[in-house]
């Protein structure tokens, strides 16, 4: 059964499971799968907890104040405030919080008993039975940008058609080529990344072929998704002041052309970019590319889940490094924690890159002692930070302020918690300069330092 279904069976949106899944942190693999057909065991909850899902819709619904949230829940006003405050919500001037908030999640942050949720999932699922880890928040975005394509319904019904151009934009590094393989996964679409030499002429089995030929091609095909990588360099606006190399000029003029019959042929193109500020605003007119999804450098939660990850992917029980952090208690998350706290704004690549250095001084240092109870210890894991950090330039730290620049104008409502912890995360690199000594005369009595 799709989620859409149970919604509209139950009566209660698929908004407000989806925003019940986010607030409750439950794990996507446990609820539904990447096509949104919903798991046995939650809908055995939704079912048997039909009369809260609605209560907690109601909630959802409502413009709220602190004092009203207070009573709803039965906690102190303070405490209420006090959570409020840390995800910084939107409040509207009259001082009610703004729809989205839930009062039951709030409850459920602040400690209350919602153990009736949780005896569903009988087993937390594994990291490495997950589709992905984290990023709930952005899955339902993305899903619900492609509901046209989940939901013929809606172009009958409402006159919504599918994108024919969508674009990722994020930092190096922050996993964009996997989201559009999740994209080509989620609306059942064949992935084919658009390779650079496709842009230009080549020669396949001997024959000439251009960017038009292949563009042609893949228009016969059955419903191709085309990744396109640097798709903010390729497509930048023409200024007096800018070089735009002339097969990327061509590129243009072809995909404007033809992307007006992208959605009939079957054919979705996505652009992958670092920024999208400078992208010729004829491409992202309506119709054209006009769906701009931001991946966001992994959160701190996340960062600790996907070291894990990354650490045991792939081990034996009887393996030797998971013995190695079975015996350090690091193969739970919380040993994970400390150290994901200080890779403030760290991309997914350069968690791979801490997590592939870490394993072999482990490696090196089991060689050495042959214990397999050796200990895990601060000296193992700085060294290994420092050299994921290396990644972690002046140049990356301003691609990441371009993008929270970017996603600022382009998705500030939706993605608000992710912006502000980014945000924050970005602050703490700033250099703070000493001030300096004015400049001019001296007065009597001043000494010169």
């Amino acid at each position: 059964m799709k989620l859409i279904e149970l919604a509209e069976e139950l009566n209660v949106s698929a908004e407000a499971i989806k925003q019940f899944i986010q607030d409750f942190d439950l794990e996507l693999v446990d609820c539904i799968s990447t096509n949104f057909e919903v798991k046995d065991d939650f809908e055995k909850f939704a079912r048997e907890n039909i009369d809260f899902l609605r209560l907690y819709e109601k909630d959802l619904d409502k413009n709220k104040t602190v004092e009203q949230i207070a009573e709803v829940i039965n906690q102190p006003k303070d405490k209420v405030e006090k959570a409020l405050k840390e995800n910084n919500p939107n409040i509207f001037d009259n001082g009610f919080f703004k729809s989205s908030i839930s009062s039951y999640g709030i409850d459920n942050k602040l400690g209350g008993n919602y153990q009736f949720v949780y005896d569903y999932f009988g087993h937390k699922t594994s990291l490495q039975q997950r589709d992905f880890i984290g990023y709930r928040d952005l899955f339902f975005y993305t899903s619900a940008a492609l509901e046209p394509f989940l939901n013929p319904q809606q172009i009958k019904d409402w006159g919504i058609n599918k994108p024919a151009g969508i674009i990722l934009y994020g930092p190096p590094g922050s996993g964009k080529i996997f989201w559009g393989n999740k994209i080509a996964e989620i609306i059942g679409y064949q992935f084919k990344e658009v390779k650079k030499h496709y842009l230009g002429i080549s020669f396949v089995d001997g024959n000439e072929t251009n960017f038009n030929d292949f563009l042609l091609n893949m228009m016969k095909e059955n419903k191709v998704l085309l990744f396109l990588d640097d798709f903010d360099d390729i497509m930048m606006e023409r200024k007096a002041e800018t070089d735009v190399a002339s097969c990327n000029l061509e590129a243009q003029e072809l995909i404007l052309h033809y992307i007006g019959k992208f959605e009939k042929e079957g054919v979705l193109m996505v652009g992958s970019a670092n920024s999208v500020s400078e992208i010729d605003e004829e491409i992202l007119a309506p119709g054209r590319f006009d769906v701009m999804i931001p991946i966001f450098p992994p959160n701190a939660a996340e960062r600790s889940e996907i070291i894990l990850y990354s650490m045991t992917k792939g081990l034996e029980e009887d393996s030797l490094l998971y013995k190695i952090l079975k015996n350090n208690k690091a193969d739970k998350v919380p040993f994970w924690h400390e150290v994901s706290s200080r890779m403030r704004a760290f991309s997914n690549t350069m968690l791979i890159d801490f997590t592939q250095s870490l394993k072999k001084r482990i490696k090196n240092l089991y060689q050495r002692t042959r214990n397999e109870k050796l200990k895990i210890d601060q000296n193992l894991i700085n060294s290994a930070l420092r050299d994921a950090a290396g990644k972690l330039t002046e140049e990356y730290l301003d691609q990441v302020a371009r993008f929270l620049a970017d996603v600022i104008i382009n998705n500030y409502e939706e993605f608000q918690f992710r912006i502000q912890a980014l945000k924050k995360e970005l602050e703490a690199y700033k250099v703070v300069e000493e001030p300096r000594r004015a400049i001019g005369f001296h007065h009597n009595g001043e000494k010169e330092e």
